[in-house]
């Protein structure tokens, strides 16, 4: 009678080698239509789904690789054929490799299906209409815009400073000038998330200019009242005597 300790033990050696070497080979093919895939969407990653008559398999791809490759029968446990991770249970895997040609004949077909997608794509499209013109009088106002800004900072550089902000309210809309030296800084028009009329950046949106522009006079002469208070302000100072 004996005790099993003497008994050889079956190695699984060999169908461990054979389950590497097939998830190897999955993988590498897997690869293939990943790339294809990755190429058709036009996108470094993303999945897609095909289905069988044995379940669904949901192949997932980054960079033109195959992230994971997973099969999910009709019944049983889903398995990842293809992973990061560890490689799948042989069994596992025997199961899902009976399907697999049936994936890659739904993926073929996939492709098949979108033979003639661009057939009714014109090749022609209508003439572009230019904003040259638009754009040549828009930059025409606002460069006349600055003129006026940078006349109003040198008026006000000599009465209030190097730099600093003058603001009125037009049409109930705050405009505010900023000036550094004899130059605008920026015309603004609607408090700190209003439009730059004038800025050290690009002009605005020549619907922005047109609808502005109007209210520029009425800014000028607002500005003029100002310069006329300050000066009949400083005529009444007396330093005493007569």
């Amino acid at each position: 009678m004996t005790d099993g300790l003497e008994s050889d033990v079956e190695r699984l050696d060999g169908i461990a080698e054979r389950r590497d070497e097939l998830a190897a080979r999955v993988r590498a093919h897997a690869g293939e239509i990943a790339r294809e895939l990755a190429v058709l969407q036009g996108g470094d990653y993303g999945q897609e789904t095909f289905d069988t008559d044995g379940g669904s398999w949901t192949i997932k791809y980054e960079a033109g690789d195959v992230q994971y490759l997973r099969f999910d029968p009709t019944s049983g446990s889903e398995t990842y054929v293809v992973s990061s991770k560890q490689p799948p249970e042989p069994e596992a895997l025997e199961t899902a490799m009976a399907d697999y040609g049936a994936f890659v004949a739904a993926y073929n077909e996939y492709v098949r299906s979108l033979d003639g997608l661009f057939a009714d794509v014109p090749e022609e499209f209508p003439e572009i209409e230019s904003t040259a013109e638009l754009v040549a009088e828009r930059d025409r106002i606002v460069e006349r815009v600055r003129e006026v800004g940078d006349a109003m900072a040198a008026q006000l550089h000599r009465y209030d400073g190097e730099y600093g902000t003058y603001a009125t309210t037009i049409s109930g809309t705050r405009w505010e000038l900023k000036w550094d030296g004899d130059v605008a800084s920026y015309l603004r028009i609607g408090g700190s998330n209003g439009t730059y009329l004038l800025s050290q950046y690009g002009p605005p949106a020549a619907t922005e200019v047109r609808r502005l522009a109007a209210d520029v006079p009425a800014f000028v002469a607002a500005f003029n009242d100002h310069v006329d208070d300050l000066e009949a302000d400083l005529a009444q100072v007396s330093f005493g005597g007569d």
